[in-house]
């Protein structure tokens, strides 16, 4: 009996303090926004996390991360979690963030250029639209996001697997679009590693915004290609290239996670990539 009541006490008290944190006895982690675009032709949902202590009304400003395959059911919560708990005052390890989860609606179409090999056409039908959704990533919802919250020129993205073979391309094609990039195991198989060799301006030593770059992958083994390519080799193709740049301003990080899979990289990544671009001291 004494058992019951202590269990009914300590449900009570638990319940009056998530309701004292939330207003109610609810949970809160972000809010749920939405864009209208013109680029796209249809409106994309995304998850926001503010950080501790946001307040419209004070003159603080804010790094933002934009996370790729930001559902609520995908990478948003446990991302947003690592953007917590990096930022705790006793950890203080990366600035505090807003987190902009881009929730899918077709990643596959969303994710990746014009592929010319015919079986990955025959499979995957509704691919190669990566420019019109960079195009929206730039042209409408940087800007909205700016617009609506308390934002500074920090700008980071994280992309895995078809999402870093986008985050790849945008930071080949249009660099200068973020200063942080987290590219997890990326998808570099697709239209036979052909990104491998795309040129860029962040090769050229006269490429001149200072750029961070994290390369993460777990031991994943063979692609989904034919012919078939090892997904640890292209990102650490993707690493020599990348540090063979001639641009003083570039700085790049590869790591090799082998007790990682393609599954269970992502989590541990994003937490190496924190700890690596923010060095102790740092932030």
């Amino acid at each position: 009996m004494k058992l019951l009541v202590f269990q009914l006490l300590l449900g009570i008290s638990l319940s009056f303090i998530y309701g004292q944190a939330a207003g109610q006895n609810s949970f809160v982690l972000g809010v749920v926004d939405e864009i209208q675009s013109a680029i796209l032709s249809e409106k994309r949902i995304l998850n926001i996390y503010l950080p501790e202590g946001y307040d419209h009304k004070d003159s603080t400003r804010y790094a933002v991360i934009y996370l790729l395959d930001g559902s609520a059911d995908e990478d948003f919560i446990h991302v947003s979690g690592l953007v917590q708990f990096n930022t705790f005052p006793w950890i203080s390890r990366i600035p505090k963030s807003i987190v902009v989860g881009i929730a899918n609606v077709d990643r596959q179409r969303d994710f990746t250029f014009p592929t010319t090999d015919i079986d990955d056409q025959q499979k995957y039908p509704t691919t190669g639209r990566s420019n019109q959704f960079i195009q929206f990533i730039e042209k409408e919802l940087q800007p909205y996001i700016n617009s609506k919250y308390k934002t500074n020129n920090s700008k980071t993205i994280i992309g895995e697997s078809l999402g870093g073979l986008l985050a790849t391309e945008i930071l080949l094609k249009h660099p200068t679009l973020f200063n942080h990039y987290i590219i997890i195991s990326p998808s570099l198989w697709w239209n036979n590693g052909s990104l491998l060799n795309q040129p860029g301006e962040i090769l050229e030593e006269k490429y001149s915004q200072p750029t961070v770059i994290y390369i993460g992958v777990g031991k994943e083994g063979l692609a989904p290609s034919e012919p078939p390519r090892v997904m640890e080799v292209d990102a650490n193709l993707l690493a020599e290239k990348l540090m063979n740049s001639k641009s003083k301003s570039v700085q790049v990080y590869f790591d090799y996670l082998p007790a990682e899979n393609h599954a269970t990289v992502g989590h541990q990544a994003i937490y190496n990539a924190f700890r690596m671009i923010y060095p102790a001291g740092t932030n």
